[in-house]
């Protein structure tokens, strides 16, 4: 019963397939290799953006720090949500490879950023002149980091008061996938569609070993970004070995399929959170995070069985009245089975 991260799951045999059959003979170094031309063409195909420059990094930190210091200057600020992932778990990496460009914390319930916060702000911004940071960069993050998804409005409605201000706009798109699939909107209609210019498309929490992609849908930053990754250390030698994984993904659809399969298994286990009495959920659960809360004796129990999650905040203990209700974070993976959900609600109900 692992419910503790997405990042913790295997790679898929598929990928470690790819790998395999990669690591035969030559390959040009650097992102010449045949394998990265595939990956090329295949995303474009993927988000119906056939000028978009594709790279691929080993991290979701490099791919959005480097991607967000392409497209904001260290004097300005990135406009992001409280608690999107490049504020709390990130240790200051976009304001290091940016050279210092503050982040702007925006409110709005569940993660999702409230559109009339974020107009508030940019209007805001810049009152100092040349004594305040300029405006910069708007980032959102999709699936948030409460498990709430955008739909392809509600982010165009975000990027629509970012381009009138002329700023760029990031998509944090670590888990991309399981927003598509729980959207059901297209990958173009949830990002160049929507408004936004660079998306973060990531790998490693659905299945890969350890790759993403950085998707420019205007080409015109692409050099910068290929400049940044090499300064930055991101530029991989090997490169055949993210391309694989890559391409692997992206082949008949897998990265959907593990998404689909995530998703489904979290959508299991609210099912049978919410018929056991007491239950409580912090966020509405859209894909495949699940924040949830139930007694502290239930939580020793599952303990006791090894089951892996954290409590949300991690500052309360299990120590204390057994009624009393600790909040969690669960997880749940590509490889989560329905056997995983059901055992843990079963220690759960007692």
């Amino acid at each position: 019963m692992f419910f503790a991260s997405d990042n913790a799951s295997p790679a898929h045999p598929l990928v470690m397939d790819a790998l395999n059959a990669a690591n035969t003979g030559y390959a040009m170094p650097y992102g010449a290799d045949a394998l990265m031309e595939n990956v090329r063409t295949k995303i474009r195909d993927v988000f119906n953006a056939p000028d978009a420059e594709v790279y691929l990094v080993a991290t979701g930190t490099a791919a959005n720090s480097i991607t967000l210091a392409t497209l904001c200057p260290p004097w300005s600020t990135i406009f992001a949500h409280r608690n999107a992932h490049i504020e709390e778990d990130e240790c200051g990496a976009p304001e290091f490879f940016t050279g210092g460009s503050k982040i702007t914390l925006i409110d709005g319930a569940d993660a999702k950023m409230d559109p009339a916060s974020l107009n508030a702000a940019l209007e805001d911004v810049q009152s100092k002149g040349v004594h305040g940071v300029q405006r910069g960069v708007l980032s959102l993050t999709n699936v948030t980091e409460a498990g709430t998804v955008y739909t392809a409005a509600e982010t165009a409605a975000l990027t629509s008061m970012a381009k009138s201000y002329g700023l760029p706009t990031h998509l944090d798109g670590a888990r991309f996938a399981n927003a598509v699939v729980a959207t059901g909107q297209s990958p173009a209609d949830l990002t160049w569609k929507a408004g936004i210019d660079a998306v973060s498309f990531g790998g490693t929490k659905n299945g890969l070993m350890g790759v993403e992609a950085v998707v420019f849908f205007d080409p015109k930053h692409a050099w910068e970004f290929e400049l940044r990754r090499k300064r930055g250390g991101h530029l991989f030698s090997k490169h055949r070995y993210l391309s694989a994984q890559m391409l692997a993904y992206l082949t008949d659809d897998l990265w959907l399929k593990t998404a689909t399969k995530s998703n489904a298994a979290a959508a299991r286990l609210c099912d049978g959170l919410r018929d056991i009495d007491g239950t409580t959920f912090l966020h509405p659960s859209q894909a495949n995070i699940v924040f949830a809360g139930w007694s502290r004796a239930a939580h020793k129990r599952l303990q006791e069985a090894k089951a892996a999650y954290y409590l949300w905040p991690f500052n309360q203990s299990l120590d204390g009245p057994d009624d009393e209700t600790l909040t969690a974070r669960l997880v749940c993976s590509w490889t989560t089975t329905d056997n995983e959900v059901d055992q843990f609600l079963d220690i759960i109900r007692g």
